[in-house]
């Protein structure tokens, strides 16, 4: 499960995203804890975070500056995920893994899709990488993955008229089926390969909206 300052970031990384936040909008610890229920330590975890990502400036005060989303960040993030989520995937699809959780995972992602359950599959696509993460056994790297993951993902943004969700969620399946035959087979460059294609194709689909 996610900690309190990973919920927070995540929260505050979707608004950025959607851009409920607008750039140069300025974010005080009181106020996000108050709109999000928690109290200020998780904030200004949340905040730090942020800073790192370059997603907001910290001010003096202890509040914080919207940044905005940029293309650099947006490549410098998926670049940073397809290196360590590929690397996953190869762990997972080491003989002796217990892979049943992504199988399980897999197959229900495959029903809610077909039962057209969109809001469902989104939740199990996350769930196919946790399964991926937690399988490869390097729990210094899923932190990492997670912590990157909350936010920036086309499951987070509001899909328009230029994008169509079920298709999207029809491409992702089929990149799915591709790295857990991959991970099945125990066919570990494979399993790399076709994750870090899947990763670059999200990257690319993010780009092309933000622009």
């Amino acid at each position: 499960m996610p900690s309190a300052k990973e919920k927070v970031a995540a929260e505050l990384r979707k608004a950025i995203l959607s851009r409920q936040m607008k750039e140069g909008e300025v974010l005080s610890l009181e106020s996000v804890a108050t709109q999000l229920n928690v109290s200020a330590m998780p904030v200004r975890e949340a905040f730090q975070i942020l800073a790192r990502d370059g997603l907001i400036q910290l001010r003096k005060n202890k509040g914080a500056v919207v940044l905005g989303i940029t293309e650099t960040y947006i490549k410098e993030h998926y670049q940073l995920r397809a290196i360590l989520e590929s690397a996953a995937a190869s762990l997972a699809a080491e003989p002796e893994t217990d892979i049943s959780e992504i199988e399980s995972v897999y197959e229900e992602a495959e029903e809610a899709l077909k039962e057209g359950n969109l809001k469902q599959y989104t939740d199990l696509n996350h769930a196919f990488h946790h399964e991926i993460w937690s399988a490869a056994g390097n729990q210094k790297m899923k932190n990492m993955i997670s912590e990157l993951w909350n936010g920036l993902s086309m499951g987070s943004i509001k899909f328009d008229g230029n994008l169509d969700e079920e298709d999207y969620a029809k491409v992702s399946i089929k990149e799915h089926e591709r790295i857990w035959r991959a991970i099945k087979a125990h066919d570990q460059k494979e399993a790399q390969m076709a994750m870090y294609d899947h990763i670059m194709r999200s990257r690319d689909d993010m780009l092309t909206y933000y622009k």
